[in-house]
């Protein structure tokens, strides 16, 4: 059984040989092939590279397309600001959105002209190629409100909610088009699973996730599965007031921050509902031992159960010591669900 096979099979409920791993690697992956990271944002070859590296170093099951979150954003003309060693800025004193009337005029952008989105799209042609029947390959989009506060600024988004919620709803049926788009293009490139990142859900209460976020995550993900996709919903920080419609999206995989105890999460997720996660990146995992990794990994397993992947709560850091990742790693290889 490859890595592929392992993943696909334990996404379909069916007996596999151990525990799939899929920790989330960028800034750690591109630092494995002495890269910059402005261009592993920008040459798809580059994060190609570095993706297959980290992944066969620490026998990872999948390669994924994750850089930043402005490439849909980029592409509708909002102002992003490059580095050679961090992540893309979005320019939010800029915000593309800052006049509400813009969003009238504004265009979808074409998934394969050209642009970021481009990229990464290419970045897939490119996975499926060298690795495609081996690996899982992970293509990404950004979610409904992540998506939003990019365009809008997330601090105007969040009076947009008591200001102006006709516009919010306008906003993200405008992103769920966008990003439908995408998530096509990812797919017939090659894509075995789509990551919907929508971190700015955990910033907003209930009712607000329930009223505005939740009905535009259902309809990507709903969107995605009649394209006969697949989906990882990952939402970094505090979810554990939103972790009920969060395991009820139907998504293959709810990707869990470490703030969100895994435990509450299945207790409130559907039956079969598979949980990645969600031992904490940084005073884990970067800033403890081996012997503490393996530890955590337990107690994650423990909490999640059978239908379980093995990750960290959130990105792997950069300097994440590799005898710690080589810890978590071998958790899974040892591991049957």
């Amino acid at each position: 059984m490859n890595s592929r096979e392992r993943v696909l099979a334990h996404l379909a409920g069916k007996p596999v040989d151990r525990l799939p791993l899929m920790p989330i690697t960028m800034m750690f992956a591109c630092q494995q092939i002495g890269a910059r990271y402005r261009d592993y944002c920008t040459d798809y070859r580059v994060l190609v590279e570095a993706q297959i590296r980290v992944a066969e170093t620490f026998g990872f099951d999948y390669v994924n397309t994750m850089s930043d979150p402005a490439r849909e954003a980029a592409d509708c003309g909002a102002p992003v600001e490059f580095f050679d060693h961090q992540p893309v800025a979005l320019v939010e004193d800029r915000a593309l959105l800052a006049d509400k009337s813009t969003l009238a005029r504004l265009k979808i952008p074409d998934p394969l002209g050209g642009g970021r989105m481009h990229n990464g799209i290419q970045a897939i042609s490119l996975f499926k190629e060298r690795v495609g029947s081996e690996k899982l390959v992970e293509g990404w989009i950004e979610g409904p409100i992540a998506e939003g506060a990019d365009l809008r600024g997330i601090n105007t988004l969040m009076t947009d909610f008591f200001d102006d919620p006709a516009f919010v709803k306008d906003l993200f049926a405008f992103v769920i088009e966008l990003e439908l788009r995408f998530a096509r293009e990812q797919i017939r490139a090659g894509a075995d699973l789509i990551g919907m990142g929508d971190a700015a859900a955990s910033l907003v209460g209930p009712h607000f996730y329930e009223e505005f976020v939740w009905p535009y995550e259902k309809q990507l993900v709903d969107g995605i599965h009649a394209m006969g996709g697949r989906v990882r919903l990952h939402i970094c920080g505090n979810t554990r007031r939103i972790l009920k419609g969060m395991g009820s999206l139907g998504c293959a995989v709810v990707d869990l921050d470490s703030l969100a105890p895994l435990h509450e999460a299945r207790q409130q997720a559907a039956p079969g509902q598979i949980l990645l996660g969600n031992m904490n990146p940084v005073t884990v995992l970067r800033n403890g031992t081996p012997d503490l990794v393996t530890a955590a990994a337990a107690q994650c397993h423990r909490e999640a159960g059978p239908r379980f992947i093995v990750g960290a709560g959130c990105e792997v850091p950069r300097d994440t010591p590799p005898e710690n990742l080589r810890a978590l790693c071998e958790y899974a290889h040892q591991h049957a669900p």
